[in-house]
């Protein structure tokens, strides 16, 4: 089972609090390419900028290390084929909703995902796994709440516009 690891790859080494008891968080800085995944239910629209995480490197690093996320930002995660893998939470400090997609995108299974009590534990059994227990080619990880807030559920239409401008770096916070 590939553990991909929920959200981007921001190195914050020492870059904010972390829970008490936990240790340092580091992960390695990537360039990302980026663009808009829109999306439409029943009259209300949500966009999102993401960051994309197409490659294994990037999908295993996902949001780790990341003590905000800006409130109209995430992580798309897209594979070449549709996968059955779980998601987890390790070095991840921010509480992140997830959506998985399948290949018409289409949601096919919305889950919530609470900052582990020990995110940084190297124990793997601190950690649940969010599987949605079918094919997704897509996975979106935003801002805890943010598919409920803006009444996105799994009957929205979704829609992905890539940026243009090329790759760009996220900013240490």
């Amino acid at each position: 089972m590939l553990a991909v690891v929920a959200a981007a790859a921001l190195a914050l080494a020492g870059g904010g609090a972390l829970p008490a008891g936990a240790s340092a968080c580091s992960v390695p800085l990537f360039a990302y390419r980026g663009g808009t995944v829109i999306m439409t239910d029943g009259g209300h629209v949500a966009r999102i900028r993401v960051q994309i995480a197409d490659t294994p490197d990037r999908q295993e690093v996902g949001l780790m290390c990341r003590n905000i996320l800006d409130p109209d930002s995430g992580m798309l995660f897209v594979f070449p084929t549709p996968v059955r893998e779980s998601f987890w939470m390790k070095n991840t400090l921010i509480p992140l909703a997830i959506a998985f997609i399948d290949s018409n995108w289409h949601i096919v299974r919305i889950m919530e995902m609470p900052v582990a009590a020990d995110p940084t534990s190297d124990d793997p059994s601190k950690f649940p796994l969010y599987d949605p227990h079918l094919p997704f080619r897509y996975a979106l990880e935003v801002n805890s709440g943010f598919f409920r807030t803006h009444e996105i559920s799994e009957h929205a239409q979704l829609r992905f516009v890539q940026e243009t401008s090329g790759f760009f770096l996220p900013q240490r916070l």
